[in-house]
């Protein structure tokens, strides 16, 4: 049962957090969507075993990649309508602050928020491409990740 019930308590609790867990748990989030990415340089990214133990220049290479994406596609939101397209510009930008570098982390101590918004945004996407719109499932699946995350540390 999740014990986080609330926008509120879930920032509250990824903003308490160390950033080597806030990365470990915005990567969760992102490998919970990656599914609508179409970059496979975006899952590449999330494929280290230990991101916490990732060296600062293999954050940096992650970012730059991931941001990478996240910029290309960017160009693609909304050409023509194409709410997939979108989603993967949303799946892109949510790893690319998974790998914010960690200078830039410590300033904004947002990691894991943002890498969860930019989730759910492709979740959004991926609704109004299905015309289902969006049944708030993706924050509810987010609050279990952290849930069980913060369990096992």
């Amino acid at each position: 049962m999740t014990n986080i019930q609330s926008d509120t308590e879930f920032k509250s609790a990824l903003s308490a957090m160390p950033i080597a867990d806030q990365r470990q748990v915005a990567r969760l989030f992102v490998e919970h969507v990656i599914g609508l990415s179409d970059n496979p340089a975006v899952g590449k990214t999330l494929m280290a075993d230990d991101i916490a133990g990732l060296s600062e220049d293999e954050i940096t290479t992650a970012y730059k990649t991931t941001k990478a994406a996240a910029i290309d596609s960017y160009t693609l939101c909304g050409h023509d309508g194409d709410w997939i397209k979108q989603a993967s510009h949303f799946v892109a930008a949510a790893a690319a602050a998974c790998f914010t570098p960690s200078d830039q982390a410590v300033k904004c101590n947002d990691i894991a928020w943002s890498a969860a918004m930019n989730a759910r945004m492709a979740r959004v996407c991926q609704g109004v491409a299905q015309g289902a719109g969006d049944d708030d499932s993706e924050t509810r699946s987010q609050y279990e990740i952290l849930d069980t995350f913060l369990q096992a540390v």
